[in-house]
């Protein structure tokens, strides 16, 4: 039977060329998407082109009163689509980004990074820990701006910052199961988060290399690769740890 991956956020970004990796590595995927639902089933249509399968759900992550239905759909298509149970992997990827000064941060603002990358995370693992698999794999995303600090992303790293406190305790409580859990920060990436300002901008990227000690700024590629190994088994001695993947930023 194959590995069987859930991940928030998977029709762009990241959470894209995660889902892809994983598929190359022989991983089904069940992922979600916000509002593009043509964008989803393109990558559905570009995963099952590596002979995995792949379902795309609807869900806005900070919707907690809808996790409930979402985990029904998806115990309903493990057992129609995949003739399983449960499942392996949980990535918790989905998220955007806020630049504001902490002056200008406004409480609503704030409320939103927290629910994005704090709650929803936090209550979307706790719907899915009954069918997560005994032995599994969480993978929680944080961002190197919770270890470094550029003005602007303050309410974004905190968020991310209590991400990476979140894992290390979930990591403690559910070893009882024998399920890992870890944190992965990326650091600077060039998509289109954030209005594509690392990708788009030449003076940005220009500066991000420049800070760098692999002397570029990272591809999305790179993060799907290094969730590709840490969701494997290579990597089951690693737990309640935090992973950056950033090229070496501000060394």
């Amino acid at each position: 039977m194959n590995k069987l991956a859930i991940i928030t956020g998977g029709s762009r970004g990241l959470g894209r060329n995660s889902a892809l990796a994983l598929a190359n590595k022989g991983v089904d995927v069940i992922f979600t998407y916000h509002r593009n639902a043509q964008a989803a089933q393109d990558v559905v249509e570009e995963i099952k082109k590596t002979g995995q399968k792949a379902v795309a759900l609807p869900l806005d992550t900070r919707d907690f009163g809808a996790f409930p239905g979402f985990v029904s759909s998806v115990a309903s298509i493990l057992e129609e689509a995949f003739s399983r149970h449960d499942f392996d992997y949980l990535l918790n990827n989905a998220g955007t980004g806020h630049h504001a000064s902490l002056e200008e941060t406004t409480y609503e603002a704030l409320e939103d990074m927290l629910a994005t990358h704090v709650k929803g995370p936090f209550f979307i693992t706790q719907a899915l820990l009954p069918i997560l698999k005994d032995g599994g794999h969480i993978l929680n995303v944080s961002s190197g701006l919770a270890r470094f600090s550029l003005p602007g992303y303050g309410a974004y790293a905190m968020a991310k910052g209590a991400v990476e406190v979140m894992t290390r305790y979930m990591a403690k409580e559910f070893a009882v199961r024998k399920i890992r859990v870890n944190t992965l920060a990326p650091g600077a990436i060039a998509t289109d988060f954030g209005g594509g300002n690392v990708r788009d901008n030449q003076q940005v990227n220009q500066m991000i290399s420049s800070i760098t000690a692999l002397g570029r700024a990272g591809e999305a590629d790179d993060i799907g690769k290094a969730v590709s190994m840490l969701l494997s088994d290579d990597s089951g001695w690693i737990t309640g740890q935090r992973i950056e993947a950033s090229g070496g930023m501000f060394l």
